[in-house]
């Protein structure tokens, strides 16, 4: 779990995935065209990765990828992120890290 920790705090947006995972992309894709670059931790090519994925559990996320972090927060997965931004909550939250995601 300190890996996990570690690596959602390295920036301001933080997206645990896996390579292969359409709704990963999705995400990604999302915050891209919102304006913020978000670093991408693809966990099925980390020698961790398995533990990773059951510290992402732990946390909270109900899949373990997408699992999304705002400011070392974890802000959930696909459904979360979704229904953050159809409320007009996701952008206000990605403001303070825009800076720093777009470095």
């Amino acid at each position: 779990m300190d890996k996990v920790m570690r690596l959602a705090s390295e920036k301001g947006v933080v997206i645990f995935s896996k390579s292969s995972c359409c709704l990963c992309y999705a995400v990604n894709i999302l915050f891209q065209e919102i304006g913020v670059s978000p670093v991408v931790h693809e966990i099925d090519q980390d020698p961790d990765g398995r533990e990773m994925e059951k510290a992402l559990m732990r946390l909270g996320c109900t899949a373990p990828v997408p699992a999304v972090f705002i400011g070392g927060n974890l802000v959930g997965s696909t459904n979360e992120v979704m229904s953050l931004h159809l409320k007009g909550q996701l952008i206000p939250k990605l403001k303070p890290h825009q800076q720093q995601t777009m470095s």
